[in-house]
């Protein structure tokens, strides 16, 4: 990392190649958290690819970076199970033109409310933005989907199966963490905006700073549990096990 300055790193991390890929894993991100909570010896192993993901990125790209849609391929399938899904893949996870038909009516939901419209498109904005920066003594890196200079706040989009939990979810997907990092690494508070995937219902949530505080807990405790698997010459990762009264 020293060949480079901090600005040819973000330029790098535009890319979602370097981003993802080995020069992005120089940094910690919040997807690193949960692997850290659950088994931190799966640190930096690729993600399995869902068909989640691909949903979920179409859904942004649709919004933030349209001119990049030819990127996904699409399917006249009913399931990913059928023959002609079989064929037309070629074991590639692929869309389902329905998913496609129920994501165009979501987005356009989206951003045919007023609220919305002027959080994801103010005058002054940017998108999928790279950050990096130290947290915690060591080295993180964001993606913000909205930075809007307008307003000065980081926008994210995000999809959810019931959106009258979505505080609860937030939790559980570490949505706080995530908030804590980019405030630290943008400089601006943080507001989710979300939309339910059944009900096309819009929920616009901020962050109060007790979430702020427990995503600052979840950092802290996360960069221990990586100094002792990664960086304690006294510790043997091998010899790790979990161990819990039931």
């Amino acid at each position: 990392m020293d060949k480079f300055n901090k600005k040819e790193i973000l330029e790098k991390l535009k890319l979602d190649e370097h981003y993802y890929g080995a020069f992005g894993k120089k940094f910690l991100s919040n997807s690193d958290i949960s692997t850290l909570f659950t088994n931190p010896l799966n640190l930096g192993k690729p993600m399995e690819n869902r068909p989640a993901f691909m949903v979920g990125g179409y859904f942004h790209t649709a919004i933030l970076e349209p001119e990049k849609l030819k990127k996904f391929k699409i399917i006249e399938a009913t399931t990913r199970n059928t023959k002609l899904y079989k064929e037309i893949s070629g074991g590639e996870i692929c869309l389902l033109q329905h998913e496609v038909d129920q994501l165009e009516v979501m987005i356009d939901k989206m951003l045919s409310n007023d609220v919305c419209k002027g959080l994801i498109r103010p005058d002054s904005v940017e998108y999928e933005v790279p950050g990096i920066g130290e947290i915690e003594g060591k080295m993180w890196k964001g993606k913000a989907d909205i930075i809007n200079h307008s307003d000065k706040l980081i926008i994210d989009l995000k999809t959810t199966a019931d959106i009258t939990k979505f505080q609860w979810s937030a939790k559980k997907y570490n949505y706080d963490s995530q908030a804590y990092i980019y405030q630290e690494l943008f400089g601006y508070e943080m507001v989710f905006v979300v939309i339910d995937k059944s009900t096309h219902q819009i929920g616009i949530f901020d962050c109060s700073p007790q979430f702020i505080q427990n995503g600052k807990d979840k950092v802290e405790k996360a960069v221990a549990e990586y100094k002792l698997f990664f960086e304690s010459e006294d510790f043997d990762p091998q010899q790790y096990f979990i161990n819990k009264t039931l």
